[in-house]
């Protein structure tokens, strides 16, 4: 007797047709629901089982339902779904058990799912066996260790090794093992709710290094932990006590054709699934390695690209060898950007004090046991700068062909010709169309690339080269379509490349601070391709990238373009902007005003030419709409308006300087960046959570903050316990604010 499965899990189908049993088979994601007529013909009996619940595929459902045949309807957890139960058209026991053959998964338990359903509705007294238990987790394949390789884990779903689905985890398998590690594959039923000494921890414990295809560890709704709500929604404590990089190899519902078409790279549902809630557990994202592709069965299986699954292993091995380095044989680079390209730019990141950040860093690096070399970096910051800028820079109106002649970093043009062959020929020819044959004619000596920066022993200080040249360099900074330059792409080759290769031989590169240029390269949006600018350039190296705390959206696109591992840091010192100059003496004028109003009219009109003299002095007339001086009886409102005015300039937020890595800002500083963060309302998961702390002062004073703001300077009756309070005089508490 003939059996519908219509499951959106592939994995369900490439099992059951393993199995050998009479099924048909197909997946409602790919089904209409005009196409169920069709594919009920002939059937005894029909299997629903909707990953997402009901609402997955609803007219497609209502259909089958319809029909009047015997439908069971089951969700995608290993539990029942109490909604889909009701609707199954089979005893509730029947479902339940249907469920334990699909959750135990594996060809041998579909073929007995097949058996048991035709007994116990068809009734045709076949015989059965019970669900028969698959291993929850465990390693696939055989893969011999060697001690001296970092051992990469490769994390997948236990569905795809019982159902045979696991060409895609082999094709990594063999890329890791050719980048230089040990590859651990490793199946399980999913990261959630792992305790130590459970489940597939152990096994985890003997990585390096985790490249993850399977979906978030933390939890199932980010929203819940998203801005600081239900911070217990969202748990990676077990993967974090690894103390591994987790990353993120990413498996496409799309197929591979759909995928290199595409500019923006990812699909909706690819970018939300592979990369937004995998970065909720802090995973480097990497590029896509695998991809849907329909057999002639109709079924879906994952077939991987060899190209990408060597990038996604490089990154990974890149990073697992880290831990084999002794520190002082470590190479690290750190790059500042310069924007535009002129001397009095270099290292401008948003918000940072990036020389003394940089000397600090230096400092934190030779304490560690890194080797910076016999002469030890300048102590100071400017001095730094002014050593990098005496050594080149990128500035033309002031490099000279001395610096260029003497400059330590350079790449002689027959190497650089041999790194540029490697690049892919379409990124190649763009790059010969905008900037000619290699080495290019930009920042050359006597026919090498010269790079700007500074060598102390195994640590390099670059200047990142310019995105491009011409008119307007600031136009092309986030240009989508031009490419790298020669130089550009000689510069991070030569960090990248071994030093038997005539390159620097880096083990990691620092981008210090917000931000440089290469995420912005041109290429897809999400999941690159190997002709993708970003990926071309960066290749498997890894990025550490220090970056502002307040700016996730531009960190983003380093995350998710360039494999960074995003550390923020803190914004700079923050403090209310008050007044100065002629806005301090205009806020004299209107105290004086308010008293002379009081004790000694006849000076009136003197004071109001005062305060009208000043204001178009200092040019406020304009912003106060205010072209002539109000008459007498319009001045008072005028003088409302203005002292409003001034309240909302004091109360502007200012930076009160830069932040400098690992220095927490101390006395009136830290008292003002703490206002600063407070004075906002708490907006978690979209809803107002918290009150900022002066609508909570104001609310415990029955006033109302938003009203405050939106009429300031208008005169109010205070409450006496407020006023009691500004006076220093002892007042009750105040009422709390809900």
């Amino acid at each position: 007797m003939r059996i519908l499965l219509l499951s959106t899990a592939d994995t369900d189908l490439l099992a059951a047709r393993a199995s050998g049993a009479d099924y048909r088979l197909a997946n409602p994601a790919r089904v209409g629901a005009e196409e169920v007529p069709a594919l009920l013909d002939g059937v005894a009996l029909v299997v629903v089982r909707l990953l997402g619940g009901r609402q997955a595929w609803p007219d497609g459902l209502a259909e089958v339902l319809a029909s009047g045949l015997p439908t069971v309807v089951l969700g995608g957890e290993t539990l029942p779904d109490a909604e889909l139960m009701a609707i199954s058209t089979v005893p509730s026991g029947v479902v339940t058990q249907a469920l334990a053959y699909l959750v135990e998964g594996g060809p041998d338990n579909l073929g007995q799912l097949a058996r048991f359903l035709s007994d116990t509705v068809l009734l045709t007294g076949e015989g059965f066996a019970p669900p028969a238990p698959t291993p929850a987790y465990g390693v696939h394949g055989d893969h011999p260790t060697d001690p001296d390789r970092p051992t990469v884990g490769i994390v997948f779903y236990r569905a795809h090794a019982l159902a045979g689905n696991t060409a895609f985890v082999d094709v990594l398998a063999d890329a890791v093992r050719a980048a230089g590690g040990n590859p651990l594959p490793i199946f399980c039923g999913s990261l959630r709710g792992l305790t130590a000494g459970a489940g597939p921890l152990g096994l985890f414990a003997r990585c390096d290094a985790l490249l993850v295809t399977v979906l978030a560890a933390g939890g199932a709704v980010a929203a819940d932990a998203s801005g600081g709500g239900d911070e217990d929604a969202w748990d990676v404590g077990a993967l974090a006590a690894l103390d591994v990089p987790v990353i993120q190899a990413l498996c496409l519902t799309s197929t591979h054709a759909q995928w290199a078409g595409s500019d923006a790279g990812l699909s909706p549902l690819d970018a939300a699934m592979q990369v937004a809630i995998p970065e909720f557990d802090g995973r480097i994202i990497t590029v896509p390695f695998s991809f849907k592709q329909i057999d002639a069965d109709g079924l879906s299986v994952y077939a991987a690209d060899p190209e990408r699954a060597a990038r996604v292993a490089g990154i990974a091995v890149r990073h697992a060898r880290l831990r084999y380095v002794p520190n002082a044989d470590k190479r690290v680079a750190v790059v500042l950007s310069s924007y535009p390209t002129k001397h009095s730019r270099v290292g401008n990141a948003v918000g940072l004090d990036t020389p003394v950040s940089a000397v600090r860093l230096f400092a934190a690096l030779a304490e560690a046991g890194y080797h910076l070399g016999d002469a030890p970096p300048p102590a100071d910051g400017d001095k730094l700068i002014h050593a990098l800028i005496a050594a080149g820079g990128h500035d033309v109106e002031w490099l000279t062909p001395e610096q260029l002649a003497a400059a330590e970093a350079r790449i002689p043009g027959q190497t650089y010709r041999r790194w540029f062959d490697q690049v892919p020929a379409e990124l190649r020819e763009r790059i010969r169309e905008h900037w000619g044959e290699p080495p290019g004619e930009l920042y050359t000596e006597g026919g090498d690339i010269v790079l700007a920066g500074l060598r102390f022993g195994n640590v390099v200080l670059l200047i990142q080269p310019p995105r491009g040249f011409g008119e307007n360099p600031i136009a092309i900074y986030h240009d989508p379509d031009l490419p790298p330059s020669h130089h550009y792409l000689a510069a991070y080759r030569w960090l990248a490349a071994p030093v038997a290769d005539g390159g620097f031989g880096a083990d990691a590169v620092v981008h210090l601070g917000k931000h440089g240029t290469l995420e912005w390269l041109p290429g897809k949006g999400l999941g690159l391709a190997a002709d993708c600018a970003p990926d071309a350039v960066l290749a498997d190296l890894p990025l550490v990238y220090p970056f502002i705390v307040n700016d996730p959206g531009e960190g983003t696109q380093a995350k998710r373009r360039a494999h960074a591992v995003v550390i923020d840091h803190l914004v700079p010192p923050m403090a209310r902007a008050e007044t100065y100059g002629d806005l301090a003496k205009l806020e004299q004028l209107l105290d004086e005003y308010a008293t002379v109003q009081a004790l000694d009219p006849a000076k009136v009109p003197t004071v109001r030419a005062q305060i009208w003299d000043l204001v178009r002095a200092a040019e406020l007339h304009h912003d106060l709409h205010a072209e002539a001086m109000p008459d007498a009886d319009d001045f008072d409102d005028f003088v409302l308006h203005l002292d409003g005015y001034l309240c909302e300039v004091k109360d502007v937020q200012i930076r009160d300087g830069l932040h400098i890595l690992a220095d927490a800002p101390t006395g009136e500083p830290r008292v003002n960046l703490v206002l600063a963060v407070l004075r906002a309302p708490q907006i978690w998961g979209g809803a107002r959570a918290l009150p900022g702390l002066r609508q909570a002062l104001a609310a415990a004073y029955s006033l109302d903050e938003q009203a405050l703001l939106a009429a300031p300077g208008q005169r109010l009756a205070l409450p006496t316990a407020l006023t009691e309070v500004v006076d220093g005089r002892p007042a009750p508490p105040p009422t709390r604010s809900t």
